[in-house]
């Protein structure tokens, strides 16, 4: 299914896709235009955090990657975007979906979305003093998906690049369905283009996804594509003649040595590969007790013997 005018972006994961995972990713699979960073958050009192920002640096990234900001300081926010405008970022986007409660409970990502007031306030201040674009990405709502239809109009007022819109309020996390119905009733209500984000987890899920909204032209993709790396290949219909296995086997010997020589002891990068492997393991047929053994292993020697398990002779990935 080749559907070459759509955008495919690489959402932004915490602790998943940082400049490693997305540099090895790019090296080693396509479909994929760009990526959102996992967030920075504003510091306070002005302060910047040197390691986050290497992160988004647009020299560094070998795939076109998006800041994301956290944050519900006007100020603070100011002070950052200016810093990522300064390294060469031409956009940035600010985050009000994060559902995680540590964060919602101090008014920053979803936890933002039940004060629409607050929320123009805040674009307000900021607009005119920003020199990128901004986009938004949301959620219907932190507690009830009604909260969307006070949003939208404050939206509306603000000259957003586009909104990201993950059909689930902050409260559900990643549970349930997400809610196509309450999608399509947004983009109605609004201006502005959208991007589809939430559970595109295969080819047929994106399928049902492009026959109701045809017309969409960007879909944010993130567990799916760390269960399966090929999926954006698969949507665009790109051919390839080489052994899927190798070519995860491949990809994983790479990003291992690129954690490697980030984390200078087993405990950081062993955490970092286990991550990995909890999206990508299940995708292995049969696999569940190496899979095991990974999420088990406290010595690199193990978590190798392990790992190499899943790409010997036979080995089946299910996608």
């Amino acid at each position: 299914m080749k559907t070459s005018p759509i955008k495919i972006i690489l959402a932004p994961l915490q602790g998943f896709t940082d400049i490693t995972f997305r540099n090895t990713f790019a090296r080693h699979f396509g479909g994929v235009d760009e990526a959102m960073a996992p967030f920075i958050p504003t510091m306070g009192k002005k302060k910047l955090k040197l390691s986050r920002l290497k992160d988004v640096s647009p020299e560094n990234n070998q795939i076109f990657t998006i800041p994301q900001i956290l944050g519900n300081n006007a100020e603070d926010f100011i002070f950052l975007a200016h810093h990522l405008h300064d390294m060469g970022n031409q956009t940035i986007n600010w985050n009000l979906g994060c559902p995680h409660a540590k964060v919602a409970n101090k008014n920053r990502g979803s936890g933002l979305l039940m004060y629409p007031e607050k929320i123009d306030a805040f674009l307000d201040h900021v607009f005119p003093r920003i020199l990128t674009g901004l986009s938004v990405k949301i959620r219907l709502g932190r507690l009830s998906k009604n909260e969307i239809y006070s949003l939208l109009p404050v939206f509306d007022k603000y000259p957003l690049d586009e909104i990201i819109l993950h059909p689930r309020t902050g409260i559900q996390m990643y549970e349930g369905d997400p809610d196509h119905d309450a999608f399509a009733e947004a983009r109605l209500l609004s201006r502005h283009p959208f991007v589809y984000n939430g559970d595109i987890r295969d080819l047929t899920s994106f399928q049902i996804l492009w026959k109701r909204f045809p017309d969409i032209r960007a879909f944010m993709i993130g567990r799916g594509l760390l269960a399966n790396p090929f999926l954006a290949e698969d949507i665009r219909g790109l051919p390839s003649n080489e052994n899927k296995i190798k070519r995860l086997r491949a990809f994983h010997e790479d990003l291992f040595l690129g954690y490697q020589r980030i984390y200078s002891g087993p405990a950081h990068l062993l955490g970092r590969m286990k991550g990995f492997w909890s999206h990508l393991g299940p995708s292995f047929r049969g696999k569940g007790k190496s899979l095991k053994h990974i999420l088990k292993s406290e010595s690199i020697t193990r978590y190798k013997e392990s790992a190499a398990d899943f790409f010997t002779e036979g080995s089946e990935f299910l996608y």
